[in-house]
Formats: C-alpha cells, structure tokens, sequence
C-alpha cells in the first residue's frame, strides 16, 4: 500500500511557502522514493493551514473561477494549488459521499470511485478535511508484466483503509493500486504530484480485480492521438507505417500498427507479422491479438 509518513509536528504554512520550497527543491529526482518522501512533512505543514483553503475558494468565486478556468485542466473536483512546471504540481482534490447530491447526479466514475489503477507519478497526498475516501490497496511489479491487456498481474492484497484527517502518504509509481470508494462525509485531499520527462511514455493502467489481470491501458500521449488522425486523413501514414517498424516506445508502435488496420489493412498486416515475431512479449502479444481478432472477423480497436 502507500507508504505512510510522518508528518511531523511542523508549524502551519503559507500556500507560497509550500512553493517557495518546492522551487528550492527542483533537483529533487522525484523517483528517488527517499528524497520526494523527504517533502511530505511540507504537504503536512500546509494542511495544518486550516484557512488557506478556504480563502483561495472563496477569491475564486468572487472572480468567477477565473484563475481555475485559465489554468486548471482538470475537472471540478480538482482545485489546482500549482500547474505544473516540469518538476510538481499540487492540488486539492473534493470527494463527495455516494448519497451527495454531486454524485448521484453525475455518477461515481465521474469522481474516480470503484476503478482500480495505479499512477504512472508518485504523489503525496494528506487528508486535509473530512473523514477521508477509502481505498482498497494492492501491490504489484509492473516491471515483471509485458503490459498486456488479460495479463495475469499477480496483485497483492493489502488492507481497505482511508486517508483519515492528517494522514500523509506517498503513493508509489508504478507499485500501489488503489480502488477509491466513496468517503462516508464530503472530504478534501491535498496533493504533491511528481512528474519527470519520461513520464507520458510510462503506462498506467486499470485492472479488473476479480479475475487480477491488466484490463487496458489508460495512458495516452498527444503524439499518439495526432498520429491516428494523421493517418485517417491519408497524409500520415508513411509516418504511421515508420513508426510501426521501429519507434522506441512500444506503445507509440501498437498506436500505429491499429491506425493502418483501420485504415490501409494490406500496408498494415505485413507490419503485424513482423511484430509477431519480436522479441518483446508486449509487441508479439499485441500482434497475436490483433492477428486472433481479425481471424474472427472483428475491426481493430
């Protein structure tokens, strides 16, 4: 599960304090566990801010949302502390209860409820308010999986709990699985988000606990989304069929091999046996897939 955290007994801060020490800390390699776990006590400082919260909420409403219209491109639940700049971003995060008016109106996919997945970030987060959401945890090492969608992801169990007032924990990336379940009152979360520049090309996924396997993937890049539009409009699919053949990124190549299957299959299949016969377990397991789907008479993806 999430590594707890003390959060020390440090004095209350400043939402500029907070980034003030951030800036100071741009060299931290928030993959080093040690050293992005070593700012948690920080996140802890500013949910001990009782007001500041509030405050910012209530200049937003006077403005009309203007600062989170302009700059946060997450949904209503996020209110955004600090966009992202390459190294952090923090947020506070609102989780409604299941019989609030909020969710029953928009449903609990809306709020992330009941999807197991884990991060490709590591994040600190601290209960700031409320009794805090619940989240049945698990463990796994994404390093020994291909990624496959029905992979066997050899999930570990750990403990349902919840991320009850001044509680600081650090979600680990790629390792933690969490299925968040509504929290029994209305509740707010204060969030640190690492990011690094590797970050787009590493998967996220969800999984379907019952049977513990990888259901999809759910990471995609602008450049994979670009290049599918790309190739539907006839201009792109040179590209598309180079980056079949030998981009880096493996993911970028499957994107690629099914916008040629929808659109130009006999420039596409010939491609489709060459990744059948890689050495990587992800590529030829994708290509037996697709090779299995169009046998049954089914489009790709």
């Amino acid at each position: 599960m999430p590594r707890l955290i003390d959060p020390g007994e440090g004095a209350p801060i400043a939402l500029a304090e907070l980034l003030d020490a951030l800036a100071a800390a741009s060299d931290c390699d928030v993959r080093d566990e040690e050293a992005f776990a070593a700012l948690g006590p920080l996140l802890a400082r500013l949910g001990h801010n009782r007001d500041f919260l509030a405050d910012l909420a209530m200049d937003e409403l006077k403005s009309r949302c203007a600062g989170q219209r302009g700059g946060n491109g997450y949904g209503a639940q996020v209110f955004l502390l600090h966009p992202p700049d390459g190294r952090f971003l923090v947020r506070a995060n609102f989780w409604p209860a299941r019989a609030d008016p909020l969710v029953r109106a928009s449903g609990a996919a809306a709020f992330f409820y009941d999807l197991p997945h884990d991060h490709n970030f590591p994040f600190l987060t601290f209960g700031y308010l409320g009794p805090g959401y619940w989240s049945d945890y698990f463990e796994y090492d994404a390093d020994a999986l291909a990624g496959l969608p029905g992979e066997n992801a050899r999930l570990r169990f750990v403990e349902r709990a919840r991320l009850e007032p001044g509680r600081l924990m650090l979600y680990r990336m790629r390792r933690d699985i969490h299925v968040q379940l509504p929290p029994d009152a209305f509740s707010v979360s204060l969030n640190i988000l690492g990011a690094d520049p590797a970050q787009p090309w590493l998967d996220q996924y969800r999984f379907d606990i019952s049977r513990g396997v990888i259901a999809e993937g759910l990471t995609c890049t602008a450049a994979e989304a670009l290049l599918t539009v790309a190739a539907h409009i006839g201009n792109g699919r040179d590209l598309a069929a180079a980056f079949a053949r030998g981009h880096p990124c493996e993911r970028m190549r499957t994107t690629a091999l099914d916008a040629l299957l929808a659109v130009e299959p006999h420039t596409a299949q010939p491609l489709l046996r060459l990744a059948a016969d890689a050495p990587s377990t992800y590529l030829a397991g994708y290509a037996r897939a697709r090779f299995a789907a169009i046998e049954a008479g089914f489009s790709p993806p």
